[in-house]
């Protein structure tokens, strides 16, 4: 355990999982609360993070959560900056992510079967040149025979498309659903179990489209920081509802009506609103469903473009 002191003190490459985040847990002193570990701590931290968001967390208030003092729960990790890198973990912990490795063989190496692949019997009244004499039903049947050595192509990699759309779609629900989250993103390193797995997940599914290396990283940023900035705009007009004690419909045909009577822009958002009627859905969510899911078709229709384009055009 650091002193307060120290807890102050933190280089700006440091993370709990480069300074001991895996390592065993402190034995518990005869005075500590029984039950409490990490694991627990990091789950009321996520609680209460998604009930009253990054603002008003604190650790002294996490304690009251947990009806122990704060310097139980600092027995357990360092710092602030500690629980919260572990919290976004825990919560990339939710995403199911997919298996970009190759399919499984659908047609695996075919057993001998005894009475099928036995051959006849030689005939001795049979002349050695008749067996020559091509027999067209025979070979026939002999063609028909799967031959795993024969034609045999390569177990195809799982659609990248599908499992890219997978990746996307939980992200940007993660992102929603913990909107405390994206403002940590590019405060930690993000380099925990679960955020890694992610990472090397999406590295794999980019990594199966066909692009060359050099154009990998710049994919998984349009996409990504895509989904980032939707996710991020989505989970945080959604809280502004709540605090309105509106729901979303409500609070935006107030604010439509609220900005269209304003004759300064009236005339720029009458466009606006044009072409929101041209998209389609009665709800809000609906007409978000719809942007997001064109502007992900865009980005993998991007991809497929530019997997096609000749290598000397890059």
């Amino acid at each position: 355990m650091v002193s307060a002191a120290d807890r102050t003190k933190r280089p700006a490459h440091s993370s709990v999982w480069l300074e001991g985040g895996g390592r065993a847990p402190r034995t518990r002193k005869a005075d500590q609360p029984t039950g409490l570990d990490r694991e627990r701590i990091t789950a009321a931290a996520v609680r209460l993070l998604d009930a009253e968001g990054l603002a008003k967390f604190s650790m002294r208030r996490l304690a009251a959560e947990l009806n122990v003092t704060a310097m139980s729960v600092y027995w357990y990790v360092d710092t602030k900056d500690d629980l919260l890198e572990l919290a976004i973990d825990a919560v990339f912990g939710e995403l199911t992510l997919p298996d970009p490795s190759p399919a499984p063989d659908p047609d695996p190496q075919r057993a001998p079967d005894p009475e099928k692949d036995q051959e006849p019997a030689s005939d001795p009244q049979r002349h050695p040149a008749q067996d020559q004499t091509p027999d067209p039903q025979r070979n026939q049947a002999q063609d028909q025979t799967p031959d795993p050595q024969r034609n045999q192509a390569p177990a195809p990699a799982a659609d990248w498309r599908v499992q890219l759309r997978e990746l996307a779609t939980g992200y940007r629900a993660l992102l929603v659903r913990h909107p405390w989250v994206s403002p940590l993103i590019g405060r930690f390193l993000n380099i925990g179990p679960h955020s890694m797995a992610f990472a090397l997940c999406v590295q794999r599914v980019i990594g199966n489209t066909g692009l060359p290396a050099h154009g990998q990283t710049g994919a998984m940023s349009a996409v990504f920081q895509f989904v980032y900035g939707f996710g991020t705009i989505e989970g945080h007009f959604i809280q502004r509802c709540a605090s309105a004690g509106m729901s979303q419909d409500e609070y935006y045909r107030e604010a439509m009506s609220a900005v269209l009577a304003q004759p300064g822009y009236e005339r720029d958002f009458r466009r606006a609103t044009e072409l929101m009627e041209a998209r389609g859905g009665d709800t809000v969510q609906e007409m978000r469903e719809r942007d997001f899911d064109f502007a992900l078709e865009l980005l993998i229709a991007g991809i497929e473009a530019m997997e096609r384009r000749n290598p000397a055009q890059d």
